[in-house]
């Protein structure tokens, strides 16, 4: 294995130096705004801002309070984009270019298995995935955590955060190389094996935030209170947007059938139709970790499916 390990090192070498120079980059940068993020904390600009969803403003203009924290948020789009990076650049190329210019016949007539021609390339591949991703995903959280879920930095339920940090980072970057490398060894070209990657991984992508929106895999929690007092805040909560009003017999009604707020007039409106309490629904704080943990067993279990696949088709395509 000696042999095709310091194979694989001189053919990866290359992206693996681009990624230690991205992350490299990321860490400064987060770094730099972090500090600044800090001094601003740290000035006394927000020391009355209240938790919440509801914007903290300038007692002297009334002008919205936030922390510079778009640069954050390009770092969670870099990390939501990492499986699409990874798949198309890396996996892809990883066991297609040695296919397409007929050089795995040379490195097998060495004596080289074809197990261990892929295990070298991908183990090698996998190991420096699993490590950028997850030193991208806590570069995130670390630059994050002072601004988490307030009104002046970043709500976890932000497609940046949510999307963009924990374990569901280094789950989606192997699902990426995985994809990438089943593909390359499936197309006859490795061009054809990228531009088929990229459908897939960003199709995949998608595919997961539109769960994410429409709560499929991580259902909301439905908070009932009376009508008679105001219910409690938000706070961290994710809205789906449902709100509506309860009859004695359990039926859900739209929440316009009575459009007051809290007090007499939503009380009478109440009385008049039957209505006995009013909901809404929304995912707490703690469900972040639902839905990272629900993505990363997904993402997770089709990285090893594709691998298994990868693994028997050598037989058959090398």
């Amino acid at each position: 294995m000696k042999g095709s390990l310091w194979l694989a090192w001189r053919q990866q070498r290359v992206p693996i130096g681009i990624g230690a120079a991205a992350l490299a980059v990321a860490a400064a940068i987060a770094a730099y705004y972090r500090s600044g993020m800090l001094d601003a904390l740290n000035s006394g600009l927000f020391d009355h801002c209240d938790t919440g969803p509801l914007y903290c403003t300038r007692s002297d203009t009334g002008l919205p309070l936030l922390l510079d924290v778009e640069p954050l948020k390009y770092l969670g789009a870099l990390n939501i984009a990492l499986p699409v990076v990874i798949g198309v650049f890396w996996g892809a190329p990883l066991l297609g270019r040695d296919r397409e210019l007929g050089t795995h016949r040379m490195i097998l007539a060495q004596g080289v298995s074809r197990g261990q021609w892929f295990a070298s390339r991908f183990a090698l591949a996998a190991t420096t995935t699993i490590a950028l991703s997850s030193l991208l995903a806590g570069v995130f959280a670390w630059w994050w955590r002072p601004a988490a879920d307030r009104s002046y930095g970043l709500f976890w339920y932000d497609v940046t955060a949510l999307s963009g940090s924990g374990p569901r980072v280094v789950a989606a970057a192997l699902f990426g190389l995985a994809a990438g490398t089943l593909l390359g060894l499936l197309a006859r070209r490795v061009l054809a094996a990228m531009g088929l990657t990229l459908l897939v991984t960003g199709l995949m992508t998608f595919l997961l935030e539109w769960t994410h929106r429409t709560r499929l895999l991580v259902p909301p929690h439905t908070y009932v209170s009376a009508g008679s007092t105001p219910k409690a805040p938000m706070g961290e909560k994710w809205s789906t947007g449902t709100y509506g009003l309860i009859t004695a017999s359990g039926r859900h009604d739209d929440v316009l059938n009575c459009p007051f707020p809290s007090g007499a007039q939503l009380k009478e409106c109440m009385a008049a139709h039957g209505y006995v309490a009013r909901f809404y629904e929304a995912n707490p704080a703690g469900d972040y970790w639902s839905f990272q943990w629900t993505d990363t067993a997904v993402l997770g279990g089709l990285a090893a499916l594709l691998t298994v696949v990868t693994l028997l088709l050598l037989r058959r395509r090398v």
